[in-house]
């Protein structure tokens, strides 16, 4: 009788034992955001980089979360309904939309834990720069073997949502 499940390798199990830990954290760090102040980790993440400044466009937003305006639009959305951010039409550019923390928003994140993102970030940054671009080629490697490369990205357990915070 053959062997059909071939050997796993050392390096493989390596590789499965750190995203598990990866995931393992992001998700433990999500929760305890959620029964803390009742957001998810995407909210959480968007709240903290709103409260690093006074106002920010879609645009800019995006591009401290590190994602898409489209993803990223669809958070802030959730946030203006539960009366944390806030919309106004730019006085800078009339076509632009400038997002600001409400006076709630802001207690909100005086008080809120940090945001998982901005470690994973910090930690990517201390990478030596040629290091952390072979890690982003070979998880795109990855991704392809393991079919999921085509999947557009969303904010980190933006799509897990617990009843409490659905309506948010």
């Amino acid at each position: 009788m053959g062997n059909d499940h071939p050997e796993i390798s050392e390096d493989s199990r390596n590789v499965l034992d750190a995203i598990r830990r990866i995931v393992q954290v992001l998700r433990k760090t999500a929760q305890t955001a959620e029964k803390k102040v009742g957001l998810s980790a995407a909210q959480l993440f968007v709240v903290r980089k709103l409260a690093e400044t006074q106002m920010l466009s879609v645009g800019e937003l995006a591009q401290r979360t590190a994602t898409s305006q489209s993803s990223v639009s669809e958070v802030v959305q959730r946030l203006v309904t539960s009366g944390l951010v806030s919309r106004q039409r730019s006085a800078r550019d009339a076509r632009s939309v400038e997002l600001t923390l409400t006076e709630t928003g802001r207690e909100l994140a005086a008080r809120s834990p940090a945001a998982v993102q901005d470690s994973v970030l910090e930690g990517l940054n201390r990478m030596n720069p040629n290091d952390r671009k072979q890690l982003s080629r070979l998880l795109g490697i990855l991704m392809d073997e393991v079919g999921i490369a085509h999947i557009s990205p969303t904010m980190l357990f933006e799509e897990e949502k617990s009843p409490e915070t659905a309506d948010k």
